[in-house]
């Protein structure tokens, strides 16, 4: 069985959230949106390790508050970077040797089903790796700096990436070395730098259930959606089940 590391990134600023804390301490049904990411990797059998990275500013407060939880799971606390290429580059250098690939989830999807993680999971070990995407079926505006419309942007082929995204570990570790050694703009996701440094990115269709909660009404949307995500069909054979009466 190929043997996978999580990275779950809580590193993030949070800063459309709003509020005094980082949206990573959010409560979904009584329990902050971190835990509830890790909760979803661990216990996996094919998932060897998972790395917490928050920033350096939370750290302290992560340890004394959630050390406990985070213990009880076995995940490594590691801190981030100023950006988020940064805090996903602090959390590859941890993973073990033991793993064969390396999923990068953000801490804040938390609405994502086991059947999904299976089939991500299963993909990247075919192809190496392994993107779970949805296509944009909205119309697509740009807008400009004086708030009015300049261009209706084509959607065709186009797609909204989700987490986790998988990768076989040394396709993602030579991404970050190459990233090092080149000049090349912002990266918002790891599947993005992936491709740049030259690799081919298979995608996996996802699903719009796999919401990324970036404000506070998306609370609520999530806790909704928890409610109907699929889930493994459980085996509730009893002890009496091959008696004959």
């Amino acid at each position: 069985m190929a043997k996978f590391s999580v990275i779950v990134v809580a590193a993030g600023k949070g800063q459309r959230f709003g509020g005094k804390e980082s949206k990573i301490f959010a409560k979904l049904d009584g329990q902050v949106l971190f835990l509830r990411a890790l909760q979803l990797f661990v216990g996996r059998d094919d998932v060897c390790e998972t790395i917490l990275v928050v920033s350096p500013s939370e750290i302290d407060q992560i340890r004394e508050k959630f050390g406990p939880n985070i213990g009880f799971m076995g995940a490594k606390i590691v801190a981030g970077g100023a950006e988020r290429f940064e805090s996903v580059a602090n959390g590859l250098a941890e993973v073990s040797d033991q793993a064969e690939y390396v999923a990068v989830h953000d801490a804040v999807r938390v609405c994502v089903s086991e059947l999904w993680i299976d089939t991500i999971f299963e993909a990247a070990a075919k192809n190496g790796t392994a993107v779970p995407a949805i296509p944009v079926n909205a119309t697509l505006k740009r807008v400009g700096e004086d708030g009015t419309i300049s261009e209706t942007v084509p959607r065709d082929g186009l797609y909204i990436a989700q987490t986790p995204q998988v990768f076989r570990k040394d396709i993602l570790q030579s991404a970050f070395e190459w990233y090092r050694a080149n000049t090349v703009g912002p990266v918002t996701d790891d599947a993005q730098l992936v491709a740049a440094a030259g690799h081919t990115v298979s995608m996996v269709a996802g699903d719009p259930r796999n919401v990324k909660i970036t404000t506070k009404p998306d609370l609520s949307m999530a806790a909704a959606l928890l409610k109907i995500l699929p889930k493994k069909k459980v085996d509730r054979l009893g002890v009496f089940e091959d008696a004959q009466w």
